[in-house]
Order: C-alpha cells, then structure tokens, then sequence
C-alpha cells in the first residue's frame, strides 16, 4: 500500500513536470526567454519535490501530502468556480465624436491655412500642445528616435496603399436585391469577411453614437454633417503579428500595424463590394476614412471590450488586433454585445500597461464617468506625441497586456479561467508577472 502510494506520488509528480515543460516548449517557440527558464525551472522543482515526498518515511508523507490535496482542491475552487468581482460595463456615450478634434485629424492641419487658423481660433486647448507635437520629427520621420530605413519604408509603403484605397470604400449597387433572410445573409458576410483574412466578425444595429458627426480627415468636405443612413455595421479584427508586436515601440512595430491596415481596408473594401453586388448599399470604414468609431461598433458587435488602454480587447487575442468596419442597409442578424465584466475587472486590477507606457498616457485609476458611460480615458495627445518623437506607433501597451499571447491551447485554458473566476484572475496576473515578468 505504501509502495504502492509512493509510485502514485513520483507519478504526479513527473506528470506536472512534464506539463510545466511542455509549456516552456511553447514559450521557446514564442520567443518568450524568460518564460522558458521560469517554466523549466519549476517543472524541475514541482518533479524534484513530489518525488522527494515518496522518499520520507510514512507518516510525515501523509501530513505532506494532506496538505498538499488541501491547497490543489482550494486552487480548483479558486480558479474554477465562477466566482468573484462583477463590474459593470456601461461603456457607451451618449453623444457623437467630431472627427476634427481627434489627434489624427489635427496632425493634418496645415499651418498658414484658413483651415488651421478657424480651427484652433474656435480650439485654443489644442493649439500648444499640438504645436509641441509639430516640433517632433513626426511619424515614420528618418530623425525620429526609432528610425529604421527598412521598417520605415516596408511601413510607407503599406500606408500608400491604404491611401490608395481610401475612395474605394463605396460604389455603385447591383440594382436587383437578393433573396436573403436575415440569418442566411448574417452568415454569408461572416463568412466572406473570414475567407478574406478576418479572425473574428459581429453584426451589430448601427447607433448614432457609431457615428461620427462631422467629416475630419476622409471623403466629403471637411467639416461636412456625416449622415450616416445604414441600418448595420458590421465589424471585423485582423491579428497582429505577436513576435512582431514583441518588439514594441521599435520600428518593425510600425511596419506590422501599416500591413494590418492594408489587410483590414481590404477585407473591408471586398465585404463592401460584395454586398453592393447583392443589391444593397454598403461602404467599408479604413484607416484614413473612417465615418464611424471602430472600437465602438466592434463592442456592440460582439468582437470584446473596452480596456484600460481605451482601445479593443478581444477574448482571443486582446488587444492585438487591429479593426474594420462595414456598414449597409442589408437586413441582417445582430450579435450580443461584448459588454465583458471580467476583463474590466482584471484591467482595473492588472496596471499593466499603465506601468509600462512610455509617455504614461494611459491612467492608473478607476473608470471615469464620459459623455454618459464609464470608461478609462486614454490621454490621446500625449500618446501620439510619443509617437511623433519616436517614429512608432509605439505598441508597448499592446506587448505587454497579458491577453495579448498567443491563441493557442497553454494560453486559451487560462483565458477560459479568466472568464469564470476573480480569484483566477488576480491569480493569473500574479503567475503572469511571475513568469513574464512585470516589465516585459
């Protein structure tokens, strides 16, 4: 019996082992170095000491291993059972956003113009700290402190292509409608958009807080009335690349986000045209012309929710994805939203990407009450200063985030945890820091 209990115990023990060590396999393959030692180390320690267990006499080993039963059985509970913090979502604004005032749009005014003079005459706010951003070498500057002539042109070149593509966002309608049910047709665009590269599609009605309410930056006239008359958005993220990502903020960083741009203008510009073919209106949302907030309608569509970092975090992936938009007045199918009360609670916990941002635009405290709903405020000026100093889309927030690693089945079970227990979070977020590091 004693013999017999021994062997059971060396057997556990070599089995947790070998799991820790397939996970340091998985972490050399992902490049993650420190993960790998850390995950050696304790499939060595955790084999090393159930092993040493079997060795002492009975009774000790009985007391042992009681307790040990005692604190695995707690764990389960812990990391299994859906229990925990609920935080509500309550994220959405009650008023539409003015395409001139974001940060891209700003960058755009040129000095001298009547444009730029009206704007900042009717915005003063703005006008110091977007000089400041002026004096910066800028965005994909070869003076820039990032700069890299490769990435740097491997990144040009994927934004003079998106630029290429703005006007291709809408076109003319077939002018005889399909036959399609709702149902029939919500599958169709699912799957179109998935066969041209989309890892995740939602449908959801579009609202007016979608929408932006005066032109910034894309088709129409400046400062033009955005009438947005579609019935649905559809929404859609592309991956980027985690290796790449890794990088962050250096330059190969900006390369990878100007290529899933390209990715997501042509997803969308294809869903668009399709339905167009269909007999229904449509026009696809890419960077440069937009006329809705992406993240927005991605939320309502299902695809995740808002973070810390105010952008989008997705179940599979976090915030390593980068977004398109269709809209269209072809009846369709809504998806839930993705109003998710477990990630909120583990970005008010996590601080992450609070700890490692380089400009520290993203706040380390508790949700603010905006515009009608709750959400963590990004301080948008700032960020994009980094960049324009850097030469980067910086990216570090997005390396860092603990959902960000890769989709694969190490990292899925502990996302599914994540989903159901506050205890499993915190812990999580501990063996995170534990194994990655707190400052990657």
């Amino acid at each position: 019996m004693d013999s017999a209990f021994a062997i059971t115990l060396i057997s556990v023990g070599c089995a947790l082992a070998a799991c820790l060590w397939v996970f340091a396999l998985v972490s050399k393959g992902e490049g993650e170095r420190r993960a790998t030692r850390v995950s050696a180390l304790a499939g060595l320690a955790v084999g090393a000491t159930l092993v040493a267990m079997a060795a002492v006499p009975a009774g000790p080993r009985r007391i042992a291993v009681g307790v040990l039963i005692v604190l695995v059985l707690a764990a389960a509970v812990a990391w299994f059972l859906p229990i925990g913090t609920s935080v509500p979502a309550n994220g959405r604004p009650d008023r539409r956003v003015d395409e001139r005032d974001i940060v891209f749009a700003r960058a755009r005014l040129e000095p001298g113009t009547e444009r730029f003079d009206a704007y900042y005459a009717a915005h003063p706010g703005h006008r110091q700290g977007d000089e400041r951003t002026r004096s910066l070498p800028g965005l994909l500057s070869d003076d820039a402190r990032m700069a890299e002539p490769e990435a740097f042109a491997t990144a040009r070149g994927s934004f003079e292509l998106t630029e290429a593509l703005k006007e291709s966002v809408d076109g003319p309608v077939a002018p005889v409608a399909a036959g399609l049910g709702p149902e029939e047709a919500s599958r169709l665009v699912k799957q179109v958009a998935a066969y041209h590269g989309a890892v995740d599609v939602g449908i959801t009605l579009l609202r007016d807080y979608h929408v932006y309410s005066h032109v910034g930056r894309g088709s129409g006239e400046y400062g033009s009335e955005i009438e947005m008359t579609h019935a649905w958005a559809i929404a859609f993220a592309v991956e980027m690349d985690h290796g790449i990502m890794r990088a962050a903020p250096e330059a190969p960083v900006v390369a990878e986000s100007a290529r899933q741009y390209v990715e997501a203008a042509k997803i969308g510009i294809q869903l668009a045209a399709t339905i167009r073919e269909m007999g229904y209106p449509a026009r696809a949302h890419i960077d440069g012309n937009y006329q809705v907030i992406a993240p927005l309608v991605a939320v309502d569509a299902g695809l995740g929710e808002i973070g810390r970092r105010s952008i989008l975090m997705t179940p599979r992936l976090g915030p390593r994805v980068r977004l398109g938009v269709v809209t269209t007045d072809l009846p369709l199918s809504p998806d839930g939203p993705g109003d998710d009360s477990t990630v909120l609670d583990f970005c008010a916990t996590c601080l992450k990407c609070a700890e490692n941002c380089p400009s520290s635009s993203i706040p380390f405290g508790d949700r603010e009450a905006v515009d009608g709903g709750l959400r963590w405020v990004l301080d948008a000026d700032t960020c994009f200063r980094y960049w324009n100093l850097i030469g980067t889309d910086c990216g570090k927030c997005m390396a860092v985030c603990p959902y960000s690693h890769p989709d694969n089945a190490a990292h899925s079970i502990i996302r599914w945890t994540l989903r159901r227990s506050g205890a499993a979070r915190r812990a999580a977020l501990w063996t995170d820091d534990l194994v990655y590091g707190r400052r990657p």
